[in-house]
């Protein structure tokens, strides 16, 4: 950095000459910003975790387009006697079914009552649906019910569980512009339709699930953080900083700049009409704890210029000098890791990162003007410095110094055995498992997929060549292979594909002779059974979601058991393979909401790799530059690229499981303990420069900047910690990560960064 120190003189003279005018202004930059609070949204769209031109994305809203919008929620009825079949619970399915469709926005509703069950009569083909009037059916006709829903891999595994404990109401969604409203709307709908539910059949047990219960879920853990998070940090990293600095006015002097900073911050996302989601609803938390950061330094070096002797404007004088250049370097390499955050396929990291590089350097100005301001305003007394023993940092450095040897072997060899663990993390998510069990959508989920069908599924749209084609047997047969190639697939649970309609309506045109189960062998004929089918259905569940307009292409739904992102993409590359093998003419890859999450983490990997290496260059190359020394420079690599490399591999050991807060926590965490690492370096260059040999100069590093690191350590560890109290997956894995991360850092700063230094710096 070349600033003019005369130029700097005037500025912090004219700051501590005026300050009652300096926190006016700054009073008033930061009301004009917080004025854009109030439009901050929140968003219920979990679609705003992908990019637009997300190809995955893309490729499901083709197929939304080509059938039907794909916005479910699904009711999953449990009787408490364990037996759907009876005329109470099936009675309860029809009531809920009926009221369903008057649900907001509401375009179809499938049921166990509602199926439309076909029957032939001659020469006539009758639909109704399989359940009418229940509390009045016999107990033969119940059995008959039951053997049908049991028996057809239509209802089976899909609407009715396969042992007939649990039944499902699904409800489809058209979704208008106005999303967030309309995701509202529909689960206070839903919500209050279940408790009314529950009150009037106490004996059975409902549950709520869907994508669109899962759009108000992140909308419900965005606002949960902000409400909960936000004061527990707050609380948290005044305090650490509070027993720290050991001083009431420096701390309440820290805690009216964190207010600035915060409030300018998010006022900027209000102006901009940022969408806040679970994954950056972090936003001031990281901001807090990076202001305080900044602030400790200004105030404990002030603190101990002042127990040095020096008069209190002088002491804060001192302490802006001794902080400017690398308080300005930590938030342009700080700034420079989050603005990385660009890279990343999923635009809340983009949110993330531009809205905390912005209050970074909203930090630095208030800590630079408005803190020094307040800290000469307060009667700021000076701490009592101890005459006993040496302070607990000299004998650190004591310590270092004489142990450097043992110090960079044994670190060295904790860093080789905790980075072996990397290997053992498997990348990979499950989107129903983002939310932790406080969560109702997240107890639901787990029900439903434990006991009636799984939620993950993969959507294929299978051409048929021409218009028309869907019902010639080669392609009916080439498609009922398909289906039961993955009905094989011990990974799937139930699949939805056109020819088991096919195959029930040529057997009922056939007397509803059993041998008559299979295919039609010809294709006029079979397109008459279909278009007298489509006649005879009811409104509202027609076929539109399974075959297109032009009937050249059908739909396929294979749904799975709660597999993590890496398991269905496995699925997906086997069933492409199966394709290619035996269909090439129909060779797709799946689609749907579980197969966009399941590329979403190997995407942003993927992108942020690129983004961390450009960020982690570019921080190198400043540091040499403002460090004056290529050898320091590449020196300093070492305690800020082993940390995160450490905290992976002790991640790898501890949990083993890693998603998409993994493709962010480098860049993140290497942004921030870089500053750390500045401090000690720059600290320590000046030393050696005024003469002192390496060792001496360890030790003037220690006493001078040891205690404001440990502090800013403790706050920033401290501050990403709280996320682990959050709800939300992306959220308090990257908080612990961040946290093992700092810590790492610090401690490479003082065990190995000392004997590397000494080792290689020895000139007189």
């Amino acid at each position: 950095m070349t600033t003019n120190p005369t130029r700097l003189d005037r500025v912090f003279e004219l700051i501590l000459d005026r300050p009652w005018a300096t926190v006016a202004v700054s009073v008033a930059v930061m009301g004009l910003m917080t004025a854009g609070v109030p439009n901050i949204a929140v968003t219920n769209d979990y679609r705003m975790m992908f990019s637009a031109d997300n190809p995955e994305l893309a490729a499901f809203d083709e197929l939304e387009n080509t059938y039907s919008e794909s916005n479910r929620a699904l009711i999953a009825v449990a009787p408490g006697d364990g037996n759907v079949f009876t005329r109470e619970t099936l009675a309860a399915i029809e009531e809920l079914t009926d009221a369903s469709w008057q649900a907001p926005f509401s375009t179809r509703v499938d049921s166990l009552t509602n199926f439309s069950h076909s029957e032939a009569f001659e020469d006539d083909l009758t639909v109704e649906p399989l359940v009418l009037g229940a509390e009045s059916l016999s107990d033969a006709e119940l059995a008959e019910v039951e053997s049908i829903a049991l028996n057809s891999v239509e209802t089976a595994g899909r609407l009715v569980s396969l042992d007939g404990r649990v039944s499902g109401v699904v409800i489809n969604f058209f979704l208008p512009e106005e999303f967030d409203a309309a995701v509202i709307e529909i689960t206070e709908y839903l919500n209050t339709l279940v408790d009314e539910a529950r009150a009037e059949h106490p004996g059975i047990d409902y549950y709520l699930t869907g994508d669109v219960v899962m759009h108000r879920a992140f909308s419900d853990a965005t606002l949960d953080d902000l409400r909960r998070l936000m004061p527990i940090v707050f609380v948290v990293i005044v305090t650490v900083a509070a027993v720290l600095l050991r001083s009431v006015y420096g701390t309440v002097a820290i805690v009216l700049v964190l207010m600035f900073v915060v409030n300018t911050t998010m006022g900027l996302g209000g102006w901009l009409r940022t969408p806040l989601s679970p994954t950056n609803a972090g936003v001031p938390i990281i901001v807090m704890a990076i202001t305080v950061a900044y602030a400790v330094h200004i105030v404990s070096i002030a603190l101990l210029r002042m127990g040095d002797g020096l008069d209190k404007r002088s002491a804060i004088a001192a302490s802006l000098h001794h902080n400017v250049n690398p308080v300005f370097l930590t938030s342009l390499t700080t700034a420079i890791g989050f603005l990385s955050l660009n890279a990343s396929d999923s635009p809340p990291f983009n949110i993330l990162g531009n809205l905390v590089a912005f209050g970074v350097f909203c930090a630095f100005g208030f800590c630079m003007t408005l803190l020094p301001a307040l800290l000469s305003i307060f009667p700021l007394k000076a701490r009592v410095a101890g005459t006993g023993s040496p302070r607990f940092f000299d004998r650190l450095a004591d310590f270092v110094i004489a142990r450097r040897t043992v110090l960079f072997w044994s670190v060295g060899l904790v860093a080789v055995i905790l980075i072996a663990g990397i290997p053992r993390n498997e990348i990979s998510e499950t989107w129903t498992r983002y939310f932790d069990d406080r969560y109702q959508f997240r107890r639901d989920t787990d029900f439903v997929i434990q006991n009636l069908t799984g939620l993950d599924t993969l959507e294929f749209s299978l051409s048929a060549g021409r218009e028309g084609g869907i019902t010639d047997p080669e392609y009916l047969l080439a498609v009922d292979a398909f289906s039961e190639w993955l009905r094989s697939q011990p990974e799937v649970v139930h699949v939805q594909a056109f020819p088991d309609i096919m195959k029930r309506l040529n057997r009922n045109m056939n007397g509803d002779d059993p041998e008559f189960h299979r295919l039609p062998d010809d294709a006029e004929l079979g397109a008459q059974y279909l278009l007298l089918y489509e006649f005879s259905l009811p409104f509202g569940v027609d076929l539109n979601d399974r075959i297109d307009v032009s009937k050249s292409a059908t739909r396929l739904t294979a749904a799975a058991a709660n597999l993590s992102g890496g398991e269905l993409r496995a699925l997906d590359v086997r069933a492409q393979e199966w394709l290619q093998a035996n269909a090439p003419g129909m060779a797709t890859a799946a689609s749907g909401v579980s197969m966009i999450f399941a590329h979403l983490s190997q995407r942003n990997i993927e992108s942020m790799l690129r983004g961390t290496i450009f960020a982690m260059a570019l921080i190198s190359v400043i540091l040499m530059i403002v460090l004056r020394s290529v050898r320091m420079g590449i020196v300093s690599l070492v305690p800020n690229f082993l940390p995160a490399a450490m905290s992976f591999g002790l991640w790898g050991y501890v949990a083993g499981r890693v998603g998409m807060a993994a493709s962010v926590v480098t860049v993140v965490a290497f942004g921030i303990i870089v500053d750390d690492t500045i401090h000690f370096l720059s600290k320590y260059l000046k030393a050696r420069r005024e003469g002192l040999p390496a060792p001496e100069a360890v030790r003037s590093t220690f006493r001078t900047v040891g205690h404001a690191l440990a502090t800013t350590t403790a706050v920033l560890g401290a501050g990403f910690l709280v996320f682990a109290a959050s709800g939300f997956e992306v959220s308090w894995a990257l908080g612990i990560l961040v946290s093992m991360t700092i810590v790492i850092a610090l401690l490479a700063d003082f065990l190995l960064l000392p004997p590397l230094l000494m080792a290689i710096d020895r000139e007189k």
